[in-house]
């Protein structure tokens, strides 16, 4: 029988891992689920290398998060409209372009039809399906209200494919410009200014500092280019490294949060994130125990992952959820504040989706004012630097133009 490797979150909350014998994976989480565990990841041990010879264009294609919100949009219209479940797979199956996505939604079909659930089967998928998306789906199917959850779904999905794209927005500037800069000098120091510096030397007497300067940092460049890429993708990978360690990670995300321009940014997209997440489980049925799980696991950074849970442990052991959140630092002042009358009023889910259109506003204006404040200063450093080297360059023709004038 094989053995599985396994880690899962016990009540307390804390982390535990072990090994099972078992047929296979789904019994090990079953029986870990009957001790009361959640959040399960389960591997197969001694797994031997795997070759599989991959022809052009037969790698699984990846499922667009456009794909997701129409295929749930239009479920939603189909199931309101009176349209039986597998009716509505089969229709949806049979029009969907994406060769991937449509094989899972004739997987999907097929085991409602064998008996299973419409979230039992979807969580069978999880490439497809987050956590998030099966929760909201039981909570439908057990309150009769799947076509209402799942129309509140594409709405969150959509919402969240902002947010996401604001985000992406505001790096793609700043590294384009830094990218340019960096192959514009780049290609300056390996290719012209040897031969500015050949030339140079074949006129004969001192050049000024600033070229002096600039061949000094060429030839260092040329001579030690390989090394200097070697390290630099060893910094890389040391990062990478680093980060996938716990204490690594945790530090990573604690400097991100506290970062001079990110910080304020990432912290605003976090709460946006927590607030319209558990406001739509909150909303949807699902209990609070469980959104708290799935949007600790969704978070993105230790720092506010490691918040979340000690929101769930205080909820378990019968406090308000306002404390943790204000101890945490992670949370403004106002959110807790807003959260507390939420909790005190019974109308959590409805100040929390408050707070998350706030916050989507102040992502939106942060965005803007980073773009806004980083435009001027990458042109200043762009134009600086190339103005800068040709500058240097040019200032020995200069000076013998005078001396032959002279």
């Amino acid at each position: 029988m094989p053995k599985f490797d396994w880690e899962a979150r016990s009540k307390a909350g804390s982390t535990q891992k072990g090994v099972m014998e078992a047929g296979n994976a789904a019994q090990v989480e079953a029986q870990l689920k009957r001790y009361g565990f959640t959040g399960i990841t389960v591997k197969e041990q001694g797994k031997g290398f795997n070759m599989q010879l991959k022809l052009p264009g037969s790698g699984a294609k990846k499922i667009e998060t456009k794909e997701l919100v129409v295929f749930t949009r239009q479920f939603a219209t189909m199931i309101d409209s009176g349209l039986p479940l597998v009716q509505c797979l089969d229709i949806l199956s049979g029009q969907q372009e994406n060769k991937t996505f449509k094989e899972i939604l004739i997987k999907v079909k097929e085991s409602v039809e064998s008996g299973s659930t419409f979230a039992d089967a979807l969580s069978k998928h999880p490439k497809a399906f987050d956590q998030l998306y099966v929760n909201l789906v039981a909570a439908g199917e057990v309150g009769g209200i799947l076509d209402t959850i799942l129309a509140r779904l594409a709405a969150y999905i959509e919402k969240a494919m902002k947010l996401k794209k604001q985000v992406k927005g505001a790096m793609v500037y700043p590294i384009t410009i830094m990218s340019i800069a960096v192959i514009v000098v780049g290609v300056i120091l390996v290719f012209v200014i040897p031969t500015f510096a050949k030339m140079f030397a074949d006129f004969g007497g001192e050049l000024p500092a600033p070229t002096r300067i600039v061949i000094a940092m060429s030839n260092f460049l040329t001579k030690y280019i390989v090394v200097i890429i070697a390290v630099l993708f060893g910094i890389k990978f040391a990062i990478g490294k680093y980060y996938n360690t716990p204490g690594g990670r945790k530090n990573i995300d604690r400097l991100a949060l506290r970062a001079p321009v990110a910080g304020p940014l990432i912290r605003k997209v976090s709460v946006a994130k927590f607030t319209r997440t558990l406001g739509t489980m909150i909303s949807s049925g699902v209990p609070i125990m469980d959104g708290l799980e799935i949007v600790a696991k969704t978070a993105g950074n230790k720092i506010v992952e490691e918040a979340i849970y000690k929101v769930r442990q205080s909820i378990s052991e019968g406090k308000t959820i306002a404390e943790p959140l204000s101890e945490s630092g992670v949370f403004p002042p106002m959110v807790v504040q807003m959260i507390s009358v939420g909790e005190a009023t019974g109308a959590m889910d409805a100040m929390l989706n408050k707070i998350a259109d706030f916050y989507d506003d102040e992502v939106d204006d942060a965005v803007g004012a980073m773009t806004s404040m980083m435009e001027p200063l990458l042109m200043v450093f762009l134009g600086t630097t190339v103005g800068g080297l040709v500058i240097a360059m040019y200032l020995p023709i200069f000076k013998l133009a005078g001396a032959v004038g002279g």
